[in-house]
């Protein structure tokens, strides 16, 4: 009888410590589980924001600009290359080096300025007057036959300027790209499903971006270049995606063909800035002069207007733009302040700047 009673008075004793115990040991096995999940979860985040993590402790990216022999585009590749050489050994550059990726066919007259390796054009009436579709068969020939050291590429254009030194924003199997507003795959899911098929997955995994600016692994670029080449002209041989696409049909080729391979790109808005809609220049990192800058002598905008001052590239395509440009009056936006600057320092540098002609 008292061996009972004593089992009875400590049995809720017993049960207390035996809880207490219990409750301790859950919650340190949950606090590392928690820990171990967060330290997870940071160790995956710094892969991607990290670049000492890319899978080769050397991440230089080579710069590949496509180009043509027609002046318009050689007075730009000129201006590129200058600030290519003047950021390239910038504190926070990854740049290594430069090749004009030159689908002409032919050498031209800026060889000895300006590296360039020279591929084939399409086979003519291919292209259908849109040269643009030379860029995907100039990069498949490009990295078939050239001897390219970088494990990176950064896919550049002419009228590209960096404005900062810019360092390789790809990381691992995930290039980097920049989403442009005007790439909307979902608002043109028909014809997209021409092209990616349903079993490949919804079309928000294209990504809104083309293949310029864009940095990617090498071994990457060479399995989606075909591809990328392949659904170019596909999509101009269709009327209705041909009239959607119109003069970015090349750019949706790139995404979707980027899509097809399950790559995903890292979407960095300050890869890129367009004026005049971009106004400041920050700490981003090219400057890209596709839109006319059109503003009267208050510094307003005119778009759509030719203004009292104004920069615009076509305004130089059979040549070159002279020298020392009139400044933008009081008023307007650094970006374009700034691109009107790196315009003349340019070509204020350059010999023969005035001289050249193609050929």
């Amino acid at each position: 009888m008292i061996g009972r009673k004593n089992s009875s008075n400590a049995s809720p004793l017993l049960l207390v410590l035996l809880a207490l115990g219990f409750f301790f040991a859950t919650y340190n096995l949950l606090t590392m589980l928690i820990h171990n999940k967060s330290s997870s979860l940071e160790n995956w985040a710094s892969e991607i924001s990290d670049p000492n993590t890319v899978e080769n402790s050397d991440f230089r990216y080579h710069v590949a600009l496509t180009a043509t022999d027609a002046p318009y585009s050689q007075w730009q590749s000129r201006i590129m290359y200058y600030w290519y050489k003047k950021v390239k050994d910038m504190p926070g550059s990854d740049m290594g080096k430069f090749t004009r990726v030159l689908h002409s066919g032919k050498p031209d007259n800026l060889m000895e300025e300006i590296p360039t390796f020279v591929v084939d054009p399409l086979p003519e009436g291919l292209d259908r007057g849109y040269i643009v579709l030379n860029r995907p068969w100039a990069f498949v020939q490009w990295l078939e036959k050239a001897t390219i050291e970088e494990e990176y590429i950064l896919m550049a254009e002419p009228d590209h300027l960096f404005v900062n030194p810019l360092p390789n924003l790809a990381r691992r199997s995930h290039p980097a790209g920049f989403p442009f507003f005007y790439i909307k795959p979902a608002e043109h899911e028909k014809i997209i499903r021409k092209f990616y098929p349903e079993e490949k997955g919804p079309v928000n995994k294209i990504d809104p971006i083309g293949n310029s600016p864009v940095i990617i692994k090498k071994s990457l670029l060479e399995d989606i270049s075909p591809t990328w080449l392949n659904i170019s002209l596909r999509m101009k041989d269709d009327p209705q995606t041909d009239k959607a696409f119109g003069w970015v049909l090349e750019m949706y080729a790139y995404a979707v063909a980027s899509a097809l391979h399950d790559v995903r790109h890292i979407l960095r808005k300050d890869f890129m800035l367009q004026p005049p809609w971009d106004l400041e220049v920050g700490k981003n990192f090219i400057i890209h002069y596709t839109y006319g800058c059109d503003y009267n002598l208050k510094g307003e905008l005119t778009y759509g207007k030719i203004g009292e001052w104004r920069f615009d590239k076509r305004s130089y395509l059979s040549g070159p733009p002279p020298r020392n440009l009139s400044l933008p009056p009081p008023g307007v936006p650094e970006t374009v302040v700034r691109l009107v600057k790196m315009v003349n320092e340019a070509t204020a540098n350059i010999p023969g700047w005035d001289a050249l002609t193609s050929g």
